[in-house]
Order: C-alpha cells, then sequence, then structure tokens
C-alpha cells in the first residue's frame, strides 16, 4: 500500500493540457523568439520555394507538350529525362538542407528555453506535453513557410516562362497541375518541419527538471 500511495499522488500532480492550451503556448512561443522562428520559417521558403520552381516548370514543360507548337515538343521531350534526373538530385539536397537547417535551429531553441522547460516539468508537465509543444511549433512554422515557399516558387517560375514563351504560357497554362503541386509542396513542407523538430523535441523532453533549469543560456 505504501508504494501504491506516491506514485498515485505523482499521477495526480501531473499537468495535462488540451492541446488546444499547447497550440497556444505554441503561437505565443513563436511570438516571443520571433527571430529564431524566422530562421526555421526561412530554411522552409527557401527549399519548398525551390520545390515548387521546378514542379512548377515541370508543369509548364507538360503544358507545353500537351498543347504547344511541335517543334517546341520536339525539343523538350529530348532532353526531358535528363533534365529530370538533375532536378531530382537538386531538389533532394535542396531539402535535406532545409532539415539539417530545422534541426540546428530547433536544438538551439531547446538551449535557450532550458529554464522554461524545466519549470513546466517541476509543474508536472508530461514529456509528451513537451514534445507537442515544439512539434506544434515546428508544424506552424512549416505550413507558414511552406505557403509563402509555393507562392514564391509558382510565381517565379511563372515569370520565368513569360519571359521566354511570352503569350503561350496562357495558352497552356497548367492550372490543376500547379494546384496539385502546390498542396503536394505545403504537406511536404509540413512533413519535413515535424521531422527537423522530432530529434530537439525528444531532447528537450529528456531534460531533467532540476538541470534545466540550473542550465546557463
Amino acid at each position: 500500500m505504501s508504494t501504491q500511495v506516491p506514485e498515485k499522488r505523482k499521477i495526480e500532480k501531473q499537468l495535462v493540457l488540451p492541446l488546444k492550451h499547447a497550440f497556444n503556448m505554441s503561437l505565443r512561443s513563436i511570438k516571443i523568439r520571433f527571430g529564431r522562428s524566422i530562421i526555421v520559417t526561412s530554411s522552409i521558403v527557401l527549399g519548398i520555394a525551390f520545390l515548387m520552381s521546378i514542379l512548377s516548370s515541370n508543369a509548364f514543360i507538360a503544358g507545353i507538350i500537351q498543347k504547344g507548337p511541335e517543334s517546341l515538343k520536339i525539343a523538350l521531350q529530348q532532353n526531358l529525362d535528363e533534365i529530370r534526373t538533375r532536378q531530382a538530385w537538386l531538389v533532394s539536397l535542396s531539402l535535406l538542407v532545409c532539415v539539417v537547417g530545422i534541426v540546428n535551429a530547433m536544438l538551439m531553441a531547446v538551449t535557450e528555453r532550458s529554464r522554461e522547460i524545466g519549470t513546466m516539468k517541476c509543474l508536472g508537465a508530461l514529456d509528451k506535453f513537451i514534445v507537442e509543444l515544439f512539434l506544434l511549433e515546428s508544424s506552424i512554422q512549416g505550413l507558414a513557410g511552406s505557403i509563402i515557399g509555393v507562392f514564391v516558387g509558382a510565381l517565379a517560375t511563372l515569370f520565368i516562362y513569360l519571359l521566354r514563351y511570352k503569350g503561350l504560357v496562357w495558352s497552356i497554362f497548367p492550372g490543376q497541375l500547379i494546384i496539385k503541386y502546390s498542396v503536394f509542396s505545403i504537406l511536404l513542407g509540413i512533413v519535413i518541419s515535424v521531422i527537423g523538430a522530432i530529434y530537439p523535441a525528444y531532447i528537450s523532453a529528456k531534460l531533467e527538471p532540476a538541470e534545466a533549469i540550473r542550465r546557463e543560456v
């Protein structure tokens, strides 16, 4: 009986907040550490903008092959495989760099917020709650960065193709493909953000409360 009572009391003191509260805390943390948030968001914007520019370019090429002049179709089809292989490597590298940037920025955030994390854990916050905070913050930044990146990448590609093919672009404009690629890019950006935040979130959740509070920032 004596071994069960302390365990019961410990469980009663644990802090369990609804997801809505965790979401609000994440938004407040992003506002407070806006400079750090800009670093994470910028890396996502750049990675997704590059991805979207490649996908938009492929969409315009597909539109030209379907509806464009025969001379352009032949010229594009000759180098299509080589272009797509090169694009795949470039996109993979850019997204990898994006993930590394997110991990680095989030690890620095863990160091900066060690006392805050220690205080929350002393008040009874579960490891799960700490992880949720970091993943939600990263998801919010990933969503915002992905939306901006999609617009930047798509508009940049549209501008380039307007300069190159002028009025032909509007007659072959691949609207459905652009929307499809935009949704894909936004979802991928969120997934990348969450993946990049998993390790820092785990590290923050495993901090000992006393050690986290004593740590110098």
